[in-house]
């Protein structure tokens, strides 16, 4: 069961997707607000939505005609860093002006038991399917990293599964890991969507194929595959450490690192179009456009 938010004559709409693809309208604000009312009947979430709908019609609406909107407003976006032994191999590249000649803490982060969480984005700064992606200005190397993000309760409980996309620059972060927050971090430098898979609709999250296509006037540029069994850590211990002395505010999206990485050679473009798809989710898809850089006047 999937759950997705969309608007309908300027009303959102929070809506549950069957395995048939039929919509029904739910009663609630948000997937938070559903998941504790199942929590507060001792029910499931999926529990409570068939029981809302045994006896309703589905929308007239089909999902493939509908704005999807972001599937949760996530008041915080966190992501996990070298969780992955291609995204290690990656940020050592870059690390090391691709020479690779040495150890880097890409690889101590990699065997350490306290893992890499970054802060990444906010409700303002995350976009839905087919909002457009902005490249940072002073980046020359950007690329898209298909994620798989848990959807948190206040208590870190996951709610449910969406595709995130956590773009990068590539060059900023080889410069300097300081730089972090500036390699991650712009006005819609994130993404989320298309819907959120109820967790208890998943019989094993580590066996979620992820793959991310590029798209460059209309030619495929890019494609690559991976699965979460390749993971190096546990979804519960990267939520622990996200917790661990630290708020979490209902429906915080944690992004849990990529394993899909384009050649070293390549940097999105102004007018790519990338898509994410993430069994049992969807697809998430996304233009990407260039921004100018704001000039500032001294005089």
């Amino acid at each position: 069961m999937r759950l997705i938010r969309f608007k309908k004559e300027k009303k959102v709409i929070l809506a549950a997707v069957t395995n048939q693809n039929k919509l029904f309208s739910l009663p609630y604000e948000n997937a938070i607000e559903l998941a504790e009312h199942a929590k507060e009947k001792e029910v499931t979430a999926v529990e409570l939505i068939n029981e809302l709908i045994d006896d309703s019609l589905p929308l007239n609406e089909r999902l493939e005609d509908i704005q999807l909107l972001v599937p949760i407003e996530a008041p915080e976006v966190w992501a996990s860093g070298v969780t992955y032994l291609k995204s290690k191999e990656a940020r050592n590249y870059e690390a090391t002006n691709g020479k690779l000649d040495v150890t880097t803490f890409y690889d101590k982060v990699y065997d350490a038991k306290r893992p890499e969480i970054f802060f990444k984005s906010t409700k303002d700064r995350t976009i839905g399917p087919k909002g457009e992606l902005f490249l940072r200005s002073d980046s020359n190397w950007q690329i898209p990293e298909p994620e798989l993000g848990l959807v948190l309760s206040s208590d870190g409980e996951i709610i449910g599964y969406t595709i995130g996309n956590d773009m990068s620059c590539r060059d900023i972060e080889g410069e300097n890991p300081l730089y972090l927050p500036q390699a991650k971090m712009w006005s819609h430098s994130c993404s989320i969507g298309p819907a959120i898979l109820l967790a208890e609709s998943v019989e094993d999250p580590y066996q979620f194929e992820i793959s991310c296509r590029i798209y460059r006037n209309e030619e495929l540029a890019f494609e690559g595959m991976a699965n979460t069994n390749q993971l190096k850590r546990r979804f519960d211990e990267l939520v622990s450490f996200l917790k661990k002395d630290n708020i979490i505010f209902p429906g915080t999206v944690l992004l849990t690192g990529t394993c899909v990485v384009p050649p070293n050679e390549f940097t999105l473009k102004d007018g790519d179009h990338i898509e994410i798809e993430i069994s049992g989710i969807g697809v998430l898809r996304n233009p990407v456009k260039s921004q100018v850089s704001a000039v500032v006047n001294n005089s």
